[in-house]
């Protein structure tokens, strides 16, 4: 195995001035010594991973780092600005990049070292030897581990015995006590947290937490433990150290694995970013919590020895927010299914025309010659996973609200909804009433010698049982009627009721760019072509809502191109993506801007979104892809209308954000000379933009 840095890959005076600039100069020197084979597609994963989360931390740090198939192995390349560099840190801009490049199937050695460096970043002694480093040989050996100062007090170290894996390091004060033990007093038991951190990714936060966690709790003077779910896997923590704890946090921002395990403790439930920005406060919410009694779910688990997934950490949200949770958790889950099946069903039409739709199945008749039989064969596979689209909705809403005893029967539901024509709506009411019935079973008091075969036997029993009784036989019918009422209410609309119902969901769409509320439009365009014979309608809704949601990042990205001085350097430099963004149908490339200037960004984007809803409905154009934005032109109706319908929103949110930051810029100035101070002159400056952040 190769060095995971060498002084080739060390820029001691990293000239860039962007995030992105700095990456692309530390990835050329990987490429250089052949770690990476393909620069743009590397920078690309790069900038994806930089989409889910920032990767600035407190103290001058930036982390960028991903998994890519374009890493032959892991490889860290380091660089010292002196410019410094924004990473969305909460603290400021950073001095010291690291990019850390993994393969896509990294073993567990390279990254137990990842690991390794991620938390040697939580060490001042560490950051400050990296800014005192005059050659990059220095600085790579630093990062190695070469030039790293033994631990101080080892005399001490002789008198300690170690710890055992699980436990806490004994004090000083208890170590040497041994010969005083029957006149000491009894030690008081100290504080006993367990913590997970999990990161998408699973290289650098996930470990960074932990280490963060850990200092906390020890300046604290708690006993801490934590499980870093990382990509080299994890170790589970003992069961007699969880049973032991007094209290639990979580810091993940990907599924806690295994998470009933922690059932009936006091819980903090975070991202992982707040562990390592803020341990102490997590350290003490915990310990408060632990006070006051509260804890996850009745003490001992429920009748199968798990808990709701949403339960930690949730106890105190109202009904509606718990609703909300629920579905968005089976609308997750569902959109791969459509995206696949949709695109893969666009593309068969695109090659053999909509008559395709009528084809004999493939398994009997398949000419691989003939490019009948392929768009035949694209439309059968995006058929099969459109089939699962109700049932994983309805088994991913159980699952949000029971956990994993919830997805047999949310399953079941959904199934059955399909079966009877109750649609889209009938998975939801499947999913709720599948999560509901395991709910109320895991509640009753079982005898321990039954608890073994609940989740395996008998929840899954009498739930389907229930779900299936209740969906075939008492409210499926009257849910499938709703379901064809709706069905032939949106096949005629004409007029100004479509076009309300355009506005509407272009609305939803640029409201929370990609949140829920922008889910649950999308949800409901696509649960309406989800069918083997999607209605005009659905197809005119589908349209709308895809056209709503390409206006956000490309009224941004033309704003900052027209009046680029009204915005930070950062944002001009989003502003470039933003048009590949939007044009593929991806809100959340708005979504820096939103959060840069929410009060005129979101009203800018729901006015140009629903300019597009409203005009796309009264042009009649219709849409059978699910996704793919302007790639999927050819397979939309009235395409020349519906891209005048995109431009005509983007350009009236790009005026309208511009006009309001115009506004502000034009005020501040005025308020100056009113003070007594100068009159500015020119554009506003960088600083300025970032000052409008608190506005």
């Amino acid at each position: 195995m190769s060095e995971l840095i060498t002084a080739d890959l060390v820029d001691l005076d990293l000239s860039a001035d962007t995030k992105e600039a700095a990456a692309k100069s530390l990835a050329e020197r990987m490429v250089a010594v052949g770690r990476v084979t393909d620069l743009d597609g590397f920078l690309a994963d790069v900038a994806a991973r930089e989409q889910q989360m920032p990767t600035g931390l407190d103290g001058g740090i930036g982390i960028p780092h991903c998994r890519s198939a374009h890493v032959t192995e892991p490889t860290l390349a380091f660089g010292r600005s002196t410019a410094r560099i924004d990473f969305g840190a909460a603290d400021g801009p950073a001095d010291l990049i690291f990019l850390i490049a993994a393969p896509a199937g990294a073993d567990s050695d390279h990254l137990s070292i990842l690991s390794s460096l991620a938390r040697q970043l939580m060490n001042a002694d560490f950051t400050d030897a990296l800014r005192s480093a005059d050659q990059p040989e220095q600085a790579a050996a630093l990062i190695r581990g070469d030039e790293r100062s033994a631990p101080a007090a080892e005399d001490t170290e002789a008198e300690v015995p170690a710890a055992e894996p699980g436990t806490a390091e004994p004090s000083a004060s208890s170590a040497g006590a041994s010969g005083a033990a029957q006149t000491a007093p009894e030690p008081v038991a100290p504080f006993r947290i367990v913590a997970v951190t999990s990161c998408p990714t699973g290289i650098a936060h996930t470990y960074m937490a932990a280490e963060s966690l850990e200092n906390a709790a020890r300046e604290a003077g708690i006993e801490l433990v934590v499980e870093t779910q990382g990509s080299a896997g994890f170790d589970k923590l003992p069961a007699a150290t969880i049973a032991a704890a007094d209290a639990v946090v979580f810091a993940h921002d990907v599924e806690v694995r295994e998470k009933a395990r922690f059932a009936g403790k006091p819980t903090v439930d975070v991202g992982v970013k707040a562990a390592i920005n803020r341990p102490a406060e997590l350290i003490a919410e915990a310990r408060a919590k632990a006070a006051r009694g509260e804890i996850t779910a009745p003490a001992g688990g429920s009748a199968d020895g798990s808990a709701p997934m949403d339960a930690d950490g949730a106890t105190g949200d109202g009904f509606g927010t718990r609703l909300r949770k629920w579905l968005m958790t089976g609308v997750s889950y569902m959109v791969p299914f459509v995206a696949a099946g949709g695109l893969l069903i666009a593309l068969a039409f695109a090659i053999g025309g909509y008559e395709i739709a009528s084809a004999k199945s493939v398994a009997d008749h398949f000419v691989w010659t003939e490019t009948s039989s392929w768009a035949a064969l694209l439309f059968q596979i995006g058929g099969a996973a459109f089939t699962f689209l109700v049932p994983v909705l309805a088994g991913y809403i159980a699952y949000g609200m029971a956990d994993r005893p919830g997805l047999v029967p949310g399953f079941v539901g959904g199934y059955i909804a399909t079966t009877i024509k109750a649609g889209f709506l009938g998975g939801l009411v499947a999913g709720l009433i599948a999560g509901a019935v395991v709910m109320a079973i895991q509640r009753f008091k079982v005898p321990p010698a039954l608890r073994g075969i609940m989740p395996v036997v008998v929840i899954p029993l009498i739930s389907s049982a229930i779900v299936g009784v209740l969906m075939f036989v008492v409210i499926g019918k009257p849910i499938a009627s709703a379901q064809e009422a709706m069905t032939d209410w949106l096949n005629g609309l004409s007029g100004a009721n479509a076009i309300g119902l355009g506005v509407l969901l272009g609305l939803m769409m640029c409201f929370d760019l990609g949140g829920p509320v922008n889910k649950v439009a999308y949800a409901f365009a696509t649960g309406g072509i989800a069918v083997s014979d999607p209605s005009t309608g659905s197809l005119k809704i589908m349209a709308a809502v895809m056209a709503a949601g390409m206006v956000p990042p490309l009224a941004m990205a033309l704003a900052t191109v027209v009046r680029g001085r009204l915005f930070t350097k950062a944002e001009r430099e989003n502003g470039k993506a933003a048009w590949v963004l939007g044009a593929s149908f991806i809100s959340e490339g708005a979504i820096p801007f939103a959060a840069a200037d929410p009060l005129r960004v979101i009203p800018s984007s729901m006015v140009g979104g629903a300019v597009t809803g409203a005009l796309s409905m009264a042009f009649d154009c219709t849409l059978r892809a699910p996704h793919g934005g302007i790639f999927v032109v050819p397979l939309i109706g009235q395409p020349f209308l519906y891209l005048l319908a995109i431009v005509a929103g983007t350009v009236v949110s790009a005026g309208l954000v511009i006009f309001l930051k115009g506004l502000r810029k034009t005020a501040e100035p005025e308020a100056k000379g009113q003070a007594g101070g100068e009159a500015a002159t020119g554009g506003a400056t960088e600083d300025e933009s970032k000052v409008a952040v608190a506005v």
